[in-house]
């Protein structure tokens, strides 16, 4: 059974070897993250703004946040988003991505997907749109 739990005041157990297995995958975020974390940067606190870590029993399975969209006025990014090779394809993603997106209400979302998870975010409703520093977006009801 997969568990969706707000992250607010340090990163969860098991992030520093998520991490590593995301920079073994040649995907930087989880070091964004935690480089932005550290210095205050961005922590996920403002208006609307998120970080959510999935979980099996104890073991972090994954993890994905929203903030402002720093690009696009108005808008929210997802951002971020990183789920562990051996939790892939068991509704992880979609467990974080339906927690974010229950968030926005009628905003515009964008993301700037990994490549190898566009059809993801396609599946969520996300539609192509490559402008400067995003590849997709999300149109919610009212926009």
């Amino acid at each position: 059974m997969i568990r969706v739990q707000r992250v607010s005041d340090t990163l969860p157990a098991g992030f520093a070897a998520m991490r590593a297995e995301a920079r073994a995958e040649g995907f930087g975020m989880l070091d964004v993250l935690a480089a932005d974390w550290t210095s205050g940067k961005i922590r996920f606190d403002h208006e609307r703004e998120a970080l959510f870590a999935a979980y099996v029993g104890n073991e972090l399975i994954g993890i994905g946040g929203l903030t402002l969209d720093p690009f696009t006025p108005g808008a929210l990014r997802m951002r971020r988003f990183y789920v562990r090779a051996a939790s892939r394809r068991r509704g992880a993603a979609g467990a974080i991505a339906r927690a974010l997106l229950a968030r926005c209400e009628d905003r515009i979302v964008t993301v700037n997907a990994a490549r190898g998870s566009e059809n993801f975010y396609e599946s969520l409703g996300f539609v192509p749109d490559p402008a400067e520093r995003r590849t997709h977006m999300l149109k919610k009801a009212g926009r």
